[in-house]
């Protein structure tokens, strides 16, 4: 089996309300790249959010005590933690620099995976908006897949994904946030390794890995 990765460009800055299935075909034209079936779109979890109009205006934002006393003990803005409380399902830990959650959509993050990078909306100071995570990333994955298939015909895989930090290391890593058409993990349980040892507890996070 090969596997190749290619890298589609002249992707435009994307706006709420545009349709990135159109975008992603008439990148691949442009590449002269035609969709096969089995083929696996990755799509970067930004380009979704601002698609689907998950910009905020932090001036719009009035913290809660809650959220003041957590910008304190973070040294974050409050409004910006306000965001993050309303994003999480709980707060796990916070220190300076840094706010730890468990994020609505179930994963462990900093700072509910808000984004301030590369983010502006239609008015105002670049540094008042931030970029929510989509709502349901499976969907919006689903959503595409289904738009290329009706203009292709090809029976692809999307994959949405973002950076996340790692345990006690340094950097961040692409994880796959929402998926559609193509499983998320692979059981290996029961399977026999090269000697025949029958694996126990081997389940492969295949969407992350790619």
């Amino acid at each position: 089996m090969t596997l190749t990765f290619t890298p589609l460009q002249q992707i435009p800055l994307v706006c709420p309300g545009d349709n990135l299935a159109d975008l992603l075909l008439s990148s691949l034209q442009t590449a002269r790249i035609n969709l096969e079936d089995g083929d696996i779109l990755v799509v970067a979890q930004k380009i979704v959010s601002k698609a689907e109009g998950r910009l905020v205006n932090l001036c719009t934002i009035t913290p809660s005590k809650e959220a003041v006393e957590f910008a304190k003990r973070s040294d974050k803005d409050p409004r910006l933690v306000e965001l993050i409380i309303r994003e999480s399902r709980e707060v796990l830990r916070v220190r300076p620099g840094t706010i730890i959650v468990e994020h609505k959509l179930g994963f462990i993050c900093a700072s509910a995976g808000i984004d301030h990078s590369n983010v502006l909306g239609k008015d105002g100071n670049p540094d008042d908006w931030v970029l929510l995570l989509p709502e349901d990333p499976d969907r919006s994955a689903l959503e595409i897949r289904r738009n290329i298939k009706v203009a292709t015909g090809s029976r692809i895989g999307v994959l949405i994904i973002d950076s996340h930090g790692r345990a006690w290391r340094i950097g961040t890593i692409g994880m796959a946030i929402g998926i559609s058409g193509i499983p998320g993990v692979v059981d290996k349980r029961g399977w026999k390794d090269l000697f025949g040892y029958r694996l126990k507890i081997t389940v492969v996070a295949a969407a992350d890995e790619l």
